[in-house]
């Protein structure tokens, strides 16, 4: 079964087996027949939809929203941009107070302001991206929307995977007072992130190559503060 259905894990197999053939089979003996007995073949798994597509460069980008509140307790939201292909963040937009139609597309003019436009652009279901004109801005831009799985986070994984590594890494570590001091915190977090910082998959390369990605000798180095001294790696002396 699993040779036919490659993409059934061990749960699925196990009820569709006792399904079948009327058996009480448990799925970790499932799990172990596998390990012993079964080899997948990488040819028989393709990749999903969404991953043909962001395989080019700048031919599918993810934006999504999240908040986070100042020291004044005052809410804001961010806009994050990212290209799925490079993992590279393209831009952060900032709005203290609630958002509408005309101030989500200013947001994304923002955020990717001098980047030029993709051929798609990935968003979940949020009702923010539900405005008419949100929807106007995109058709002007000549840019498809391609919308994530309803309450499947795991749909549209890059850009959630982003936003909790913004929380955990910076925003969770630093207080800001205003939109401003908010945009340019994000904004050296960009440049950190595009530059300097590893990624898992992109095999440990960072994802744009500057002259941060050269060969440091380790017995002449120096280390570099980044986001005002939460980061610190090592660069050539």
């Amino acid at each position: 079964m699993k040779r036919r259905n490659p993409r059934y894990g061990c749960p699925r197999i196990a009820q569709q087996i006792n399904l079948a053939f009327g058996l009480e089979l448990d799925k970790d003996v499932v799990r172990r027949i596998l390990a012993t007995h079964y080899k997948s073949d990488p040819s028989n798994r393709g990749p999903s939809w969404l991953t043909t597509i962001g395989h080019a460069k700048d031919s599918l980008w993810s934006v999504d929203l999240f908040r986070c509140e100042s020291i004044l307790l005052k809410t804001h939201w961010v806009m994050v941009v990212m290209d799925q292909y490079t993992r590279r963040i393209i831009g952060f937009a900032v709005h203290a107070g609630d958002v509408d139609g005309p101030a989500l597309c200013r947001m994304f003019n923002d955020a990717t302001s001098g980047q030029g436009w993709p051929k798609h652009l990935s968003s979940d279901n949020d009702p923010l991206f539900q405005y008419h004109r949100w929807k106007a801005n995109l058709r002007v831009l000549d840019v498809e929307e391609i919308k994530s799985l309803p309450h499947v986070p795991m749909s549209h994984p890059f850009v959630e995977r982003l936003i909790g590594s913004v929380r955990r890494e910076l925003l969770d570590h630093t207080l800001f007072w205003t939109a401003t001091d908010l945009e340019n915190k994000l904004r050296e977090y960009q440049c950190y992130y595009n530059k300097y910082r590893t990624h898992s998959g992109r095999a440990g390369a960072t994802p744009v190559e500057s002259g941060g990605n050269k060969v440091v000798d380790i017995n002449d180095h120096r280390w570099k503060k980044h986001c005002r001294g939460l980061f610190q790696l090592p660069e050539a002396a």
